[in-house]
């Protein structure tokens, strides 16, 4: 009856260990954001990449490099900076559900016809 129970604790043992390891294997194994950089200006905006290869997390982390207030919107999600003044920064996390062009611009007034806006495209 020893080796029964002995047998049985080590069993138990050996399953509760594979089980935490897949278990913290799944968690390490969550994507990370993608990560892009918009650099805003009078009157553009420059993004680390325009693309990613399928519909995941981006963490837009949008630097106003100019010297008026810029914001940064994803139009059809509704997802937008706050207003930025110069040397102001904010990440904006946006969850990217399927693939598409998605158009952003900056809202302040005359901004986006003066060059602030674009697409940034899901494969």
């Amino acid at each position: 009856m020893k080796i029964t129970i002995r047998i049985t604790a080590g069993l138990a043992l050996v399953l509760t260990t594979a089980l935490l390891a897949v278990g913290l294997g799944a968690a390490s194994a969550a994507t990370a954001p993608v990560k892009v950089t918009v650099l805003a200006g009078e009157f553009y905006f420059k993004l680390s990449t325009v693309s990613i290869p399928k519909p995941e997390t981006v963490q837009f982390t949008v630097i106003n490099q100019g010297t008026i207030a810029h914001d940064f919107e994803i139009q059809a999600l509704n997802k937008v900076t706050k207003l930025l003044q110069p040397k102001q920064k904010q990440v904006l996390t946006v969850t990217f559900t399927k693939a598409g062009s998605y158009y952003y611009l900056c809202t302040v007034p005359r901004h986006a016809q003066e060059g602030m806006a674009g697409n940034f495209t899901v494969k």
